[in-house]
């Protein structure tokens, strides 16, 4: 019944394409949501299963519970799209409803303790990427399915800036939620997920007919293999190894870029050989799918790099400086990054209007340029910055994603057949999270390589200047800085810990009082980060540029059933 076909002229002239794009915008908001408000809640989901998230030996558990989300997510969206195509998008996205709101419950109810409850909520939190993924990956292909073209870009263009902003949103979410309950990061998802379910069954309808053909295992198996191994192969990257800031000299990590590039180099041949392929590689021949699939990989890559790097920067810096609690920065960092999802909020469903009506490639390229705007008038700011002229370049980067996001969606989606649409947005939807988690790979190991330059030499000074042993402060300097880096994106301050109770014992009251200060922290890495932060923006505004020069080769306005050159 859930499933019966509706004629196209039905589905255009009534009203079932604003209930699919409602329910899709609620479906796409959640997943995107969950992919980040675990971030800002951390510190307090470590407190709450009895974990320091500062100990060298649980840096680990800290990355996977960020990452194992959007690896799973980049991973399966292609395949999850591809049988959707097959068995229905309707059905798979209802499936990915359930299994969402099923592990969402799982989550909040976590029966361990430490190593344990960390690995009970990283295993939930694969489960509940691939129901997110089953949403993401049919939910662009259903909008498409719904509306009529004139309208396309409009509805990818809500539905895809309610994306992005849910992740920030996500950031403002759990900050509130960690200072009530730690499980209430979890529990929040339970009632949107049974009501979605419900809704999504009752009302979302098979429009185009499902393409029944043979699952392509060797196209399935070889690429979530080759993804999943690089993108892990990058979160140990980021880890130190032997003496190393960074793990990239592990023989591990190598080993595992290899045999990951090698098993993508293989799908690609079993693409080219098989009779129905998982991965549509004959979508790349049309150069509005390419050019815009491109632009988006990029952009994720500046944008998640962008993000991560703000939150550092307002909780271990910033934040602290202007008086705030540490334990306060994650709620308030999220605040204060709201002008940026106002910038999503503002621009997106006004340019996928717009680009409805004049195509896409000069909304896209114009956003892209004042996004790599922003990131330069950022590099401008002292780390101590004025917030009014903080805000305004958060808007007007938020502007930009958004002006890019819609046009550039609907753009991708309204390139291929019709029949090809789930793989499509699944497609689509690999290259943006891919992004994102090799943004975390790329950026987090600029920032590293940038503060074991200068950072040893400042930690030792500043710590003796307030009467640590030489000893102590040389052995606490040796320590990798990812676990400053993370103290920082924590919104924590490490002092007192990596000092230790005996030495700050053995101190003057006043120098007591100044290392565990709001102030000695974020004064001694704001310089070491500074330098950092200026090789993350550049390379952050270089791919930004890039990927406007892509955006800006996709050609005239072109629908797929048009002739090449088509609506100009």
């Amino acid at each position: 019944m859930a499933n019966r076909t509706i004629d196209s002229q039905t589905r255009r002239g009534g009203r079932y394409k604003w209930v699919a794009l409602s329910n899709t915008t609620l479906g796409v908001l959640m997943s995107a949501l969950d992919g980040s408000i675990v971030i800002i809640s951390l510190p307090a989901i470590f407190r709450g299963i009895g974990l320091d998230p500062l100990a060298p030996a649980n840096i680990g558990y800290l990355l996977w519970m960020i990452l194992g989300y959007l690896l799973v997510s980049a991973v399966l969206v292609v395949t999850l799209g591809r049988l959707g195509d097959m068995f229905g998008r309707v059905r798979m996205y209802n499936v990915g409803f359930v299994v969402f709101s099923v592990a969402s419950v799982a989550l909040s109810f976590d029966p361990f303790r430490a190593g344990g409850g960390a690995l009970w909520l990283i295993g939930w939190r694969v489960v509940q990427a691939v129901g997110g993924a089953m949403l993401t990956a049919n939910s662009a292909a259903i909008l498409t399915d719904a509306f009529p073209r004139e309208q396309r870009g409009m509805a990818l263009g809500v539905n895809q800036i309610t994306a992005l902003a849910g992740q920030f949103l996500g950031l403002v979410a759990g900050g509130l939620l960690a200072e009530l309950d730690w499980r209430a990061v979890f529990w929040v998802s339970v009632p949107f997920g049974v009501f979605g379910t419900v809704w999504s069954i009752r009302s979302l309808r098979e429009i185009s007919k499902p393409q029944r053909s043979r699952i392509d295992w060797g196209g399935n198996v070889t690429f979530a293999l080759g993804t999943a191994v690089i993108l892990a192969s990058i979160t140990y990257g980021i880890q130190p190894h032997g003496g190393a800031a960074t793990g990239w000299g592990n023989p591990w990590v190598l080993g595992g870029l290899g045999a990951g590039i090698a098993l993508l180099a293989g799908f690609c041949v079993i693409e080219t050989r098989v009779a129905a392929p998982m991965f549509q590689l004959s979508l790349f021949r049309i150069r509005a799918f390419t050019a815009g699939n491109l632009a988006a990989l990029l952009t994720a890559i500046a944008r998640g790099g962008m993000q991560f790097m703000l939150i550092i920067w307002l909780q271990g810096i910033w934040l602290p400086l202007h008086g705030y609690d540490y334990e306060q920065t994650p709620l308030w960092a999220g605040i204060y990054l709201l002008p940026l999802t106002a910038g999503f909020l503002i621009a997106g469903p006004v340019s996928g209007f717009l680009s409805d009506r004049f195509g896409a490639r000069l909304f896209s390229t114009g956003g892209l340029l004042l996004v790599a705007g922003s990131f330069l008038g950022l590099l401008a700011l002292p780390v101590d910055f004025s917030y009014p002229a903080f805000a305004l370049l958060l808007l007007l980067s938020g502007i930009g994603q958004g002006m890019f996001s819609a046009p550039n969606t609907s753009a991708i989606m309204s390139s291929v057949p019709d029949h090809q649409r789930g793989v499509a947005s699944g497609m689509r939807s690999t290259f943006q999270n891919s992004g994102t988690s090799l943004s975390i790979g790329v950026f987090f190991s600029l920032m590293i390589a940038g503060l074991a330059g200068s950072l040893p030499a400042t930690l030792t000074g500043g710590l003796q200047a307030h009467g640590v042993p030489a000893d102590v402060a040389a052995n606490i300097a040796q320590l990798p800085p990812v676990s400053t880096l993370f103290a920082a994106f924590l919104g924590s301050n490490p002092v007192a810990h990596l000092v230790g109770p005996g030495v700050l014992g053995r101190l003057s009251p006043a120098d007591s009082a100044a290392l565990t200060g709001k102030e000695f922290f974020p004064n001694l890495i704001s310089g070491p980060f500074h330098r950092g932060l200026v090789t993350v923006f550049v390379a952050a505004a270089v791919m930004a540029l890039v990927a406007a020069l892509a955006s800006a080769s996709r050609g005239k306005r072109y629908f797929h059933q048009d002739q090449p050159g088509g609506i100009g």
